[in-house]
């Protein structure tokens, strides 16, 4: 099981208060401007105002040398190899700077690598293929900064490059003509944080000499593909966001429209949050599951019967991509539920055979959602391992991964997201060696953190809201969506919707009934009951049907109101610990096991419904007087689980219990876990 901290630092209300008054602001607005760090006049104006895109393309280093050298190819009409990435950054940027020199005259093509048989960045096969094509001159968009070897090689077949990337540039440059990168220690940019498609579109702007038309043009592409690499919505971000949004909602590019439609936006408004989670994976599954090409196409139409065309195929990609997924998290819950011992470690690291590489960074992001922990999918082919991982706040994948790069074949990556490769069979060596590492680097693992702005009265739920809140859009890295405290709550009603694949809860305070959406949970995997007091985190949305705007409830997280939150924290570690048979001490072996009255209680409990699902908490709430400690109810469990006598399935924020029929008596002393603990009482 796994479970956040919620964190919420107690608000600067006399601040907020003086902000208010300083600026005009409403209290409310003051308040969460302050949590995000704008406590002055000049910091609010230039957050909620500034929409002007400053930033000098020409500060950047090499990018005269690079204009100069495409106006020259344009003019004596040298073929021009665009070459981009098959994610929705490298997608955008290769169809933003290919349509911006076809406009003008160019003699040009594109070229997106594809995932499954070519990988990320420039391969001297696809500088071959170009080079046929007659390319002369290849301008890469958010790869080529560690190219350096495949530069050189298309450097001897007489191919020019210029280098647009948004990457960490090594110590030494590759050997193009230009090299266009803001991390560059010599870009005199002001703003560092650009997309692959931002470093086009700056591009664009020097090869145009203004930007505003460029914006107009682009402006959704530069939205899209910002979004879509996670970059922090701060100054030039903010702004470019904004208004390639604001285009999307006037209509404009037919490909984007379609998309808009599979992805089931209809005429709602598209705002960064939608964007994220509607239309970004739909062009990653794309790339992830077929080809790129559709999605790039998608985006350069003209024609809207094309659009629908192509925008259903795109559909059908990301239903592969879900079926294909679903799958694969089928195989790895077996694996789980076979291995517990897997997931108790600190890292969680599993293997396949022939797993979809393009699918299992996000299944990586799936499994750290469910256990709380840093979790590397390796898909195996041909004896060789090709991992992809993601981790939690606190835990840096990239250092931990470092320690064991004398088994890698390769790595790279950052904090909370790597890619890797090793030979098939270092991978049970490489999953004791990285647990190893975290050990010594993190004693105690990190946990998952939700962080709350501050607490709501129910009251205070309301249309005017709506409208402070959408003042501080768009949201995303660096400007994270408002959540709110819900705390104290009657749970008064729970009713299914959606197909019975959602809920509906009804919650009240203070004379104020509430109704709150929480998705992609059933009736039945719902673990509380109506008449409790509950704790709510919530993020308020806007709901228009017939012309009336409400605000609309989305639960991200609920729990027991009387919930002991670090105490839980601790037992799960403490689980963890038993499970990987760590060394444990006589007194926290004591303090663990269950006597025989707690696995009686535990027990009749399960046999009185032959089975049940709920959180750990919840199943303590309903076993007190007395109440079983969170450690010993949960290693009741397992003892159980172990002696026989039912089952049991961790789905992360639930534990699923059922009855198995009783074979006659049974030792519960005998059980391995059991046994272990006697041992460490006798240390």
């Amino acid at each position: 099981m796994s479970i956040k901290r919620w964190v919420m630092p107690p608000p600067d209300k006399e601040a907020a208060a003086l902000l208010a008054e300083e600026c005009e602001l409403n209290p409310f607005l003051a308040l969460m401007l302050v949590i995000r760090g704008k406590t002055d006049m000049q910091s609010v104006a230039n957050f909620l105002l500034e929409s002007d895109i400053t930033d000098d393309p020409f500060a950047f280093a090499d990018m005269n040398i690079a204009v100069d050298r495409l106006q020259k190819a344009i003019d004596n009409h040298e073929m021009i190899g665009v070459y981009g990435d098959y994610d929705a950054d490298g997608i955008t940027a290769t169809v933003l700077l290919y349509s911006y020199l076809r406009e003008k005259g160019a003699d040009a093509v594109y070229y997106i690598p594809e995932r499954e048989s070519e990988g990320y960045g420039l391969h001297n096969e696809s500088i071959d293929k170009l080079h046929k094509q007659g390319v002369r001159l290849i301008v890469t968009v958010d790869n080529g900064i560690s190219a350096a070897d495949e530069i050189d090689y298309a450097s001897k077949l007489g191919i020019e490059t210029i280098v647009t990337d948004h990457h960490r540039p090594p110590d030494e440059l590759p050997h193009a003509i230009a090299v266009v990168n803001p991390h560059r220690e010599d870009c005199g940019s002001e703003f560092k944080d650009y997309a692959g498609v931002g470093v086009a579109f700056k591009l664009v702007c020097a090869m145009e000499g203004d930007t505003e038309p460029i914006l107009e043009k682009y402006g959704d592409l530069v939205a899209i593909g910002t979004l879509g690499d996670v970059m922090p919505l701060t100054g030039e971000n903010r702004a470019l966001v904004k208004v390639g949004l604001q285009i999307i909602n006037h209509g404009g590019r037919p490909g984007i429209q379609a998309l808009r439609e599979v992805a089931g936006l209809g005429v709602r408004e598209v705002n960064a949050v939608s964007a994220v989670f509607s239309l970004v994976p739909r062009l990653n599954a794309a790339g992830r599951m077929e080809s790129p090409d559709a999605a790039a196409r998608l985006l350069m139409t003209t024609q809207e019967e094309v659009a629908h065309t192509l925008a259903a195929q795109v559909q059908e990609f990301n239903n592969s991509r879900r079926s294909t997924e679903c799958d694969i998290l089928k195989q790895i819950d077996e694996c789980l539920q076979n291995n517990p011992e897997i997931s108790a470690d600190r890292v969680i690291v599993i293997d396949g055979e022939d797993w979809h590489a393009g699918i299992i960074g996000i299944i990586a992001a799936k499994i750290v959602e469910r256990y709380g922990k840093p979790c590397i999918i390796i898909s195996t082919k041909d004896g060789e391992g090709k991992g992809s991982g993601r981790s939690i706040k606190g835990f840096s994948l990239y250092n931990a991964l470092s320690a064991c790069s004398d088994m890698l074949s390769r790595f790279g990556g950052h904090e909370t997201a790597a890619g890797l490769s090793l030979p098939g069979e270092k991978i049970p060596a490489f999953r004791k060696r990285i647990n190893q590492v975290a050990e010594q680097l993190y004693p105690e693992m990190p946990v998952p953190e939700l962080n709350i702005d501050f607490k709501l009265r129910p009251s205070q739920v309301d249309v005017e809201k709506l409208n402070l809140i959408a003042a501080l859009e768009p949201f995303g890295a660096g400007n994270p969506q408002p959540v709110f405290g819900l705390f104290g709550m009657r749970l008064d009603n729970i009713m299914p919707m959606g197909q019975g694949k959602h809920l509906r809860l009804s919650v009240s305070r203070d004379g104020v009934r509430l109704s709150v959406i929480r998705f992609n949970t059933t009736y039945n995997n719902f673990p509380f009951e109506c008449g409790q007091q509950v704790n709510l985190v919530v993020t308020l949305e806007r709901n228009e049907y017939k012309g009336v705007v409400t605000p609309s409830l989305l639960l991200k997280d609920i729990r027991r109101a009387e919930m002991q939150q670090d105490e839980l924290i601790d037992a799960l570690r403490a689980f963890d610990s038993v499970v990987r048979r760590d060394i444990i001490t006589p007194e926290h072996a004591a303090a663990y096991i269950p006597d025989r009255a707690q696995l009686e209680r535990t027990y009749r409990f399960v046999h009185k419904d032959k089975g049940w699902t709920g959180s750990l908490d919840q199943l303590c709430c309903l076993l007190k007087e007395p109440e079983i400690p969170y450690i010993r109810l949960r290693l009741s469990l397992e003892i159980l689980y172990q002696a026989g006598l039912l089952s049991l399935k961790d789905n992360g924020d639930t534990l699923e219990i059922k009855l198995l029929p009783a074979g006659g008596k049974v030792d519960l002393t005998k059980t391995p876990i059991f046994k272990y603990l006697n041992s460490c009482l006798k240390k």
